[in-house]
């Protein structure tokens, strides 16, 4: 899953800070116990409500668990379900629910329980719409303390996939509600996991602590300390000096930092397979865009080697395609757009748009001025935003790049309010069936961005069949139509395939990428 770059021993004992109880304890790497482990995050864990979407997902995956989860094969596995049986017309899932399960407090996690959990989620229906099982959702029981049965109005084929993602459906115990409810915030982060919540100081550190009466094998980790350091150079230090041993996430460690460990053989380098496309959404309602000819040789004129050489150090690979071909249903035939400025050229010739005097191709009176909108917390886009602008003025077309704080990015992303604006697939294991389901309606850029297509009725109408198509040949000819229609429309410049990344201590062991981008997976690791 994953290739190693370095590996070796530690051959020396470092400085390190641990907290316990209510205090902090300066220890030794040797002197500290093989059975804890010192993690990293930018951020405070936050709200770990897990039927919501503000607390950090490594967190939640450790505290709570769901009905079923993913095997590397791509399949899936019962966790809380021990078994399911689904009905020949697709539209019934009956769950065997695992028996002698309990959540941290004590409480049983039976059906009743799990049905609890499926009320409170929705009871807060409108929040979770992005999740298409929503809108065929009839409901949901549970016939007896075993049994937990989910109906829908249509067969749904995506149906375990968001089953066994992070949230919004891992359950909380019903006594942590807050009567009944969670759309609110609930009393207490207490899941049924392998690990539980001890300590937190908001801001500085979380411990995470072995769940004793876990029904799984028990954790070889019986400690994580989870450290708050929000900047990449600080946190990259902590790792050398030995104040951490672990740095884990695809937005969490810079090239420049797998490039400095790359022959330290104390510490191992992992990449993981690609995870999610890195994108430059164009807006076909654009005066510009609208014309799919200047959308091609937009195309044309992005050197995306160049920008995953020059930004990425080949960290992050070329994308030909809107999903790299790892991906489910996307190994499919289709035409990269290739790096060739002179046939950008003579492209935009042919479609009436003239350099003038000052450089600047211009039709009808119209300049070729668009806007590139990226998220100001980002230093990769705003890197790639000034090489783009410096590439496309050679070729006549200026660039303006605007970088705005993410929430107010991502509100004109949503509004329709850019002219090009960078944009990152949902990635594993949402991908392709997520993004594209999200397209048909205003969740993010795509919905604003396509509206300018003629044949934009046809490829929604073909993302809905996918949905609840039961053809496996079938589906996969859905699939293959809609990514044609959307490559041959050219509304989306791949840049380079983002993978999860990771730095940690060589005598660590069991460090692997799971089918879920969000997990890191602390249960299977131990330290030698």
């Amino acid at each position: 899953m994953f290739k190693k770059l370095a590996a070796a021993a530690l051959t020396c004992a470092l400085a390190v800070s641990v907290f316990t109880g209510c205090g902090s304890d300066t220890q030794t790497k040797a002197e500290r116990p093989k059975d804890e482990l010192v993690f990293v995050n930018y951020r405070d864990i936050r709200d770990l409500n897990p039927h919501l979407y503000a607390g950090e997902m490594y967190a939640q995956e450790m505290l709570y668990e769901t009905l079923t989860t993913f095997t590397e094969d791509g399949g899936f596995k019962g966790v809380l379900a021990e078994s399911w049986d689904i009905s020949p017309d697709g539209k019934t899932y009956t769950f065997h629910i695992r028996e002698g399960v309990k959540f941290h407090d004590g409480e049983v996690c039976d059906a009743y329980a799990i049905k609890a959990n499926f009320d409170a989620i929705i009871e807060n229906k409108d929040r979770h719409t992005w999740l298409e099982m929503m809108h065929l959702l009839e409901g949901v029981s549970a016939p007896d303390a075993k049994t937990f049965v989910i109906k829908l109005s249509k067969p749904y084929y995506p149906m375990l996939t968001e089953l066994s993602v992070t949230r919004p459906f891992a359950m909380i115990s019903p006594k942590a509600m807050k009567n009944g409810s969670t759309k609110n915030g609930v009393e207490k982060f207490i899941g049924t996991g392998p690990y539980m919540l001890g300590e937190v100081v908001t801001d500085e550190y979380a411990v995470f602590e072995a769940n004793p009466n876990y029904w799984g094998p028990q954790p070889k980790l019986k400690k994580i300390l989870v450290k708050v350091i929000p900047d990449n150079q600080t946190r990259v230090m902590a790792l050398e000096k030995g104040e951490i041993d672990l740095i884990f996430g695809k937005n969490m460690l810079d090239v420049d930092s797998i490039r400095k460990f790359k022959d330290n053989k104390d510490f191992t380098i992992a990449l993981s397979e690609p995870t999610s496309t890195r994108q430059i959404v164009l807006n076909t309602q654009n005066a510009v865009l609208k014309d799919t000819q200047v959308r091609k040789a937009l195309q044309h004129a992005t050197n995306k080697q160049a920008i995953s050489d020059g930004i990425f150090y080949g960290v992050e690979q070329p994308a030909d395609t809107l999903f790299a071909k790892t991906i489910p249903y996307c190994d499919i035939d289709l035409k990269p757009y290739q790096y060739d400025p002179a046939l950008t050229e003579k492209m935009l010739d042919e479609a009436g748009w003239q350099k003038g005097s000052d450089g600047i191709r211009t039709k009808a009176g119209q300049k070729m001025e668009l806007g590139l909108l990226y998220n100001s917390d980002s230093v990769t886009e705003k890197a790639i935003s000034e090489y783009l602008q410096s590439e496309y003025s050679k070729l006549g077309i200026k660039l303006n790049i605007y970088g705005e704080e993410e929430q107010s990015y991502r509100d004109k992303m949503k509004a329709g309010n850019f002219d090009m604006v960078f944009n990152i697939c949902w990635g594993t294991p949402y991908d392709p069936q997520s993004s594209l389901a999200a397209m048909r309606m205003p969740v993010y850029g795509d919905y604003a961005a396509q509206q300018g297509l003629a044949d934009k009725q046809e490829i929604d109408r073909a993302i809905t069949e996918i949905m609840v198509s039961t053809d496996e040949a079938e589906r996969q000819n859905l699939y293959t139509y809609v990514l044609t229609r959307l490559h041959d429309d050219a509304v989306y410049i791949p840049l380079t395939y983002e993978c999860n990344k990771a730095i940690f201590r060589s005598d660590l062991k069991g460090m692997h990428f799971t089918q879920t981008q969000y997990e890191v997976p602390f249960h299977d690791m131990y330290i030698e």
